[in-house]
């Protein structure tokens, strides 16, 4: 479904990302892990178009996508969540889902407001759907911060950290949303810290470090690998 060939992004002597190879497969939920710095956000950021890339390619679904505008990935099919969640706050949660569905999946405003009662219920959020999103507690603004990613229809899901700062139990509801998303099919990929949560979703690992990945595959088999336990487990230890 995604392809990084040679993928580089250099501002100036700074080489954050150096020639990253990459292949995602449709079903898969790909976990991204690294110490902070190591240029995962930026990842993404060159995915879905923040940034354009110094050299390589991203295709996604067989296109070659690299030159596309931000908004223009989004109707590709490509979804993202924030590290930090960034709701409309003087408007309903029902509200902010609905403009992601118009304004990031293309969605007519009959069609966008069914898909955005959809997505409340598929993430737990339909008790507070005319709330203000500004009065959510954090862990229903990270489901709000999902669900404006899946309200636009991606087919490749793209989360940063969403788990941070929540709670074991919080972390048990965030992960069921998820657990649905997966069995229905969606492909994603998880750059995270909290490893228990990225490890009880995620079919792959993949390490980032120093520009380039220095691991990938089984979340066992990555985890245990001496040169991941060094550079990143005990970097927050």
């Amino acid at each position: 479904m995604l392809q990084l060939s040679g993928l580089s992004l250099h501002f100036g002597a700074l080489h954050v990302l150096d020639g990253l190879d990459l292949a995602v497969e449709e079903g898969e939920v790909l976990g991204v892990l690294g110490p902070n710095g190591a240029g995962k956000t930026t990842l993404f950021n060159v995915i879905t178009g923040v940034y354009r890339p110094t050299a390589g390619e991203v295709v996604f679904g067989g296109r070659r996508i690299d030159k596309l505008r931000p908004w223009h990935r989004c109707r590709a099919g490509i979804g993202r969540t924030f590290q930090v969640p960034k709701p409309f706050t003087d408007i309903t949660v029902f509200e902010n889902v609905l403009t992601a569905a118009v304004h990031g999946g293309g969605q007519s405003m009959r069609a966008a407001a069914g898909r955005a009662a959809e997505v409340l219920d598929l993430t737990g959020l339909a008790h507070c759907a005319r709330q203000k999103a500004g009065a959510l507690s954090l862990l229903d603004l990270k489901r709000l911060e999902l669900a404006k990613a899946v309200a636009c229809g991606p087919r490749l899901l793209l989360l940063d950290e969403i788990a941070g700062g929540l709670t074991d139990h919080e972390c048990g509801t965030l992960l069921e949303i998820l657990h649905g998303l997966r069995d229905r099919g969606m492909t994603i990929v998880w750059i995270e810290h909290v490893i228990h949560a990225l490890k009880s979703a995620a079919t792959r690992l993949t390490v980032l470090h120093g520009g380039g990945f220095i691991a990938d595959g089984a979340p066992d088999a990555v985890l245990a690998d001496p040169k991941v336990q060094e550079i990143y487990l005990g970097a927050v230890d």
